[in-house]
């Protein structure tokens, strides 16, 4: 799959706690988008001892997303689906995008000692996923 990097959220970005997204999106330097953009997170390694982990778009006017609000969850990701080499998560980007997007990796049980994600938006979601 062909990647634009100013729509790459995470690249390869190891998730053992809690955490936002290395980088967000500017949507006023990403230029118009006049289709459907979509959130897709592939697990580049295997996460362990965590329980589940859920992934959001979260959205702010400020870049330090100072008032962030969550737009869309994918709900609680079981551990045993966290494998490298899985895509985890494909979900359209809803309305009521403010200036700023990013993902938002919220661990559930333990901290995992393992695990790293890519993730992006792209106009055209993986086959198989909708």
């Amino acid at each position: 799959m062909l990647l634009d990097n100013t729509l790459v959220l995470s690249s390869e970005q190891a998730v053992t706690a809690s955490a936002a997204s290395t980088n967000s999106i500017d949507q006023v330097k990403a230029g118009d988008a006049y289709g459907a953009l979509w959130l897709v997170v592939k697990v580049n390694v295997s996460f362990a001892t965590l329980t589940s982990l859920t992934i959001g778009i979260q959205t702010d006017s400020a870049s330090n997303f100072s008032n962030a609000v969550t737009l869309a969850s994918s709900g609680a990701i079981a551990a045993a689906d966290l494998t490298a080499d899985s895509i985890v998560c494909c979900m359209r980007l809803p309305a009521g995008c403010k200036r700023y997007v990013r993902a938002y990796y919220s661990v559930g049980g333990s901290n995992a000692t393992a695990g790293k994600v890519t993730a992006f938006l792209t106009a055209m979601p993986p086959i198989g996923h909708d």
